[in-house]
């Protein structure tokens, strides 16, 4: 047997065993509670320990116009003061039962989790408290004045940094029109007052727009409670338009001086939304392009042939609505013209050809085995399924993954991305570049 058809026998049993042990993987049920959140369970009696996080359409993309900053602070607040008890209350109550709360916003959703321990009295306490942080918020007045000057120095402070200002103009130049492009400023922040706080919870966090993930030590009976326990007592409806789809931007480039040593490189469009259909084949595709590290085209020819930069990644960031594919890296500012041409010709090169069928054997060897190790916790397997629920993918979407990325060809790669990066949308943004 040649070397070859060993490496290929070798890859196909990687990929079995990945599959295998993805489908011996966690079984997600789904309901709609009466309160009409979705809610998503997970039953793991492994461990004594039970996670949950509530996922509500209410992420910086619903900042109101001329209020960019509303959303992300809405989320931050909630523990900050609730049912009557202070922001160091509910600390000392939480460490007291030895649970873990955190909350934010990313651009689609606002989330709030807890990891408590499933005994009785800890979890019955431990939920009463994210029950009245969900359900309760207070928003003083005077966290919110210490919270604001916070955040106004720190985005003072960062826009004086190249990757941040390079970020926010390229997320401007892909989504110019859109919600997705609305940042927060420290004129936007400073201006925000505890009315505009109380109006976007009110509005946002209503039980429909809500979903609620549980993996843990419950039975099932005692996560529908749960559920209904966390946002019975949230408004029953809600008026917020859905997020419009994105206009694909005409090619431009963008320059932007900067005193910094090294120049800061971005390129990309609006590409791919959560369940494409073209989801695997761009994960797959991607790989080979920039996001196998090292084995990566991009890696291969700015770093490892020319040394341009230290790193250079490919990524595609699905959302509700069609979100970024994005090529990034830094270099010298003598080496940028040279770097930014080279990393367009590699583009270029994979839009016209795609990967190789080595290549595309070493993707989904990677991509299918190391996934188990996305699920091997509580966690994690949280995570994934917010995911599934907030997005409403297939519940059998960590069972079919590594099937899924098995079933990926080169010429669904090529088609794949032939229909979600074109040339003719392409942006880039260069800081500091001569």
């Amino acid at each position: 047997m040649d070397a070859m058809k060993s490496a290929r026998l070798l890859i196909a049993f990687c990929l079995l065993a990945a599959a295998q042990l993805a489908n011996a993987g966690p079984r997600i049920e789904h309901w709609v509670a009466p309160s009409g959140a979705r809610v998503f369970f997970v039953e793991n009696h492994s461990l004594p320990i039970v996670d949950v996080q509530v996922d509500l359409s209410a992420g910086t993309a619903y900042d109101p116009p001329g209020k960019s900053g509303l959303a992300a602070h809405t989320a931050r607040l909630l523990d900050m003061g609730a049912a009557g008890m202070d922001e160091t209350q509910i600390a000392n109550r939480l460490a007291d039962l030895g649970a873990q709360l955190s909350n934010a916003a990313n651009i689609d959703r606002a989330s709030i989790s807890l990891r408590t321990l499933s005994a009785d009295d800890k979890r019955t306490a431990a939920f009463e408290v994210l029950a009245a942080i969900l359900t309760s918020p207070q928003f003083p007045a005077e966290v919110l004045a210490r919270e604001k000057a916070r955040t106004v120095a720190g985005l003072r402070e960062s826009l004086t940094r190249p990757d941040v200002i390079a970020s926010r103009a390229f997320w401007n130049a892909l989504y110019p029109a859109h919600p997705y492009g609305r940042q927060a400023t420290p004129e936007s922040v400073g201006a925000l007052q505890r009315a505009d706080f109380i109006a976007f919870y009110r509005s946002h966090y209503t039980a429909p727009r809500a979903t609620v993930s549980i993996v843990g030590d419950l039975a099932r009976a005692q996560a529908e409670a749960l559920a209904q326990q966390l946002t019975a007592p949230l408004p029953p409806a809600s008026s917020v338009a859905a997020l419009p789809v994105p206009l694909a931007p005409a090619t431009a480039e963008v320059r932007i001086a900067h005193p910094a040593a090294q120049a800061h490189l971005l390129i990309g469009l609006p590409a791919v939304r959560r369940g494409d259909p073209d989801f695997f084949p761009l994960l797959v595709g991607n790989y080979t392009l920039g996001g196998g590290g090292f084995v990566s085209r991009l890696m291969q020819e700015v770093r490892e042939k020319r040394g341009f930069a230290y790193s250079v990644h490919s990524t595609f960031m699905p959302l509700a609505q069609p979100g970024p594919f994005e090529i990034g890296l830094q270099t010298q500012k003598a080496q940028a013209g040279e770097a930014l041409t080279v990393t367009r010709e590699v583009l270029a090169g994979f839009l016209v050809n795609g990967p190789s069928e080595a290549e595309l054997q070493a993707a989904k060897q990677n991509l299918a085995g190391s996934f188990p190790l996305r699920i091997d916790s509580n966690r994690k397997i949280l995570d994934q399924v917010a995911v599934i629920g907030f997005y409403g993918l297939p519940l059998d979407y960590l069972e079919r993954y590594a099937e899924n990325v098995e079933n990926v060809t080169a010429a669904q790669i090529r088609a794949a991305f032939s229909r979600h990066v074109k040339p003719e949308n392409l942006v880039t943004v260069v800081v500091a570049g001569e």
